[in-house]
């Protein structure tokens, strides 16, 4: 599983500005209502982000980080996991997300994107990304083989045997964000990971974070603030326009 936090690990300057941020509620193509967490930049947004948490789901700890990409230009939402099956509610550390995570199914989270997406698409057309943590990793990857309307696909230390069966079919760009000394996923298990994408011909980009744990981003530590920033700095680069 991944790591609570009491904090979001350190950035470069950015405009601490947010237009509005709060609870949202989605409506997903099967007519789920899908909770939901938004944030929008004060300024014109650079691009839309659809957050995807760890097993945890719509944690207090992806409502901050929503509003840190807001901070930095996007139009942002976290969506949950778990509307078909808790329903609505609060995703505290007193969550029971172990009773509802093996009914998750990559094709609702694929058609619960695809609501942010068109929520975030009344405010911005700007270019579209996601970025997962852990499970939300893998289902960021899963993404790049998908036919949303998507600019590029952003994960964290997620699992790559949850993908495996979409690598021939990858159409998006992806940034592969590992830990060096993850105790989930051997680091091996990444590298050919990374190796099968080249050989399908896939955009993609890994950076391997060495020694760093699993779930190293949202971790309070200040051991890995050093890696934290690379890692945002990564996420900023990825996602700027082309000149």
């Amino acid at each position: 599983m991944c790591h609570s936090a009491e904090g979001l690990p350190p950035a470069p300057p950015e405009p601490k500005e947010v237009a509005g941020h709060g609870p949202l509620t989605l409506t997903s193509a099967d007519g789920t209502a899908v909770p939901a967490y938004y944030a929008l930049p004060a300024g014109p947004p650079r691009g839309r982000m659809v957050i995807l948490p760890d097993v945890r789901g719509v944690h207090p700890y992806y409502t901050a980080l929503a509003q840190r990409f807001a901070e930095a230009g996007f139009a942002t939402i976290a969506v949950d996991y778990y509307g078909r099956t808790a329903g609505a509610g609060e995703r505290d550390d007193s969550f029971d997300w172990q009773r509802y995570l093996p009914s998750v199914r990559p094709g609702e989270v694929e058609i619960d994107v695809a609501a942010a997406l068109a929520h975030l698409s009344g405010h911005t057309t700007s270019p579209a990304y996601t970025v997962g943590f852990c499970f939300g990793g893998s289902q960021s990857w899963r993404l790049a083989a998908s036919g949303l309307d998507l600019a590029g696909v952003i994960g964290f230390y997620g699992r790559p045997s949850l993908v495996e069966d979409v690598v021939g079919s990858v159409t998006k760009r992806m940034l592969l964000l590992v830990a060096g000394d993850d105790e989930v996923t051997p680091r091996q298990e990444f590298e050919d990971f990374a190796a099968r994408l080249t050989e399908a011909g896939a955009d993609h980009e890994m950076r391997i974070y060495e020694s760093a744990p699993h779930s190293f981003f949202d971790r309070s530590s200040g051991e890995w603030a050093q890696a934290c920033a690379d890692a945002w700095r990564r996420i900023l680069d990825f996602t700027r326009p082309s000149s």
